[in-house]
Order: C-alpha cells, then structure tokens, then sequence
C-alpha cells in the first residue's frame, strides 16, 4: 500500500467506521483522557490520547511485524489529535 492509500484508509476509518462506532474523535478522546486521569492521578488531556496512542502503535512497529494497520493507524491518530489540537488553540480550520 502506498502513502495515499494510507492516508485514504486512515480517513475512511477516522471518518466513518471510528467516528459511527465511538462517536467523534474529540468527545472518545475526552472520555479516555478522564479516565486516565483517574488511573494516573495526573491530568491527561484529548491530544495528549492521541499522542499516547501514536505510541503504542509505535511499539507494534518497533516489534518487527509487518502489518500496514499499525501505520494507518498512526496516520489516523495523528489527524485526530492535530484536529483536537487546533480546536482547542481556536485555530481556523485550513486546508493545506
């Protein structure tokens, strides 16, 4: 697969099957940073979930398997927590 199908595939995913199943990606990444924040007994922030995530799929690349999904999904993670990002520093939404 090449980077625009991943890309593709990390948008179909993060803006319909995800978003239908967990609701948008800000509200499912609200919930997880409360809940977090509970476990840690810091404060966990929505871009700070997506970041944590990006991690973890980074650990599954790091294992040496092959799978194309842990990279879609890193693709995925990074446009959710960009998104949240930018609403949160009121940033206009651009296209680049």
């Amino acid at each position: 697969m090449n980077r625009t199908g991943i890309l593709e595939k990390a948008n179909q995913i993060t803006n319909g099957e995800r978003e239908e199943a967990y609701g948008t990606p800000e509200d499912n990444f609200t919930r997880i940073a409360a809940l977090w924040s509970v476990y840690l007994n810091a404060c966990i922030l929505p871009a700070d979930v997506a970041a944590m995530m990006i991690l973890l799929k980074t650990a599954r690349v790091a294992s040496g398997q092959k799978v194309v999904d842990n990279w879609i999904d890193i693709a995925g993670y990074a446009a959710c927590g960009g998104e949240i990002q930018s609403v949160r520093d009121g940033e206009a939404d651009e296209n680049f």
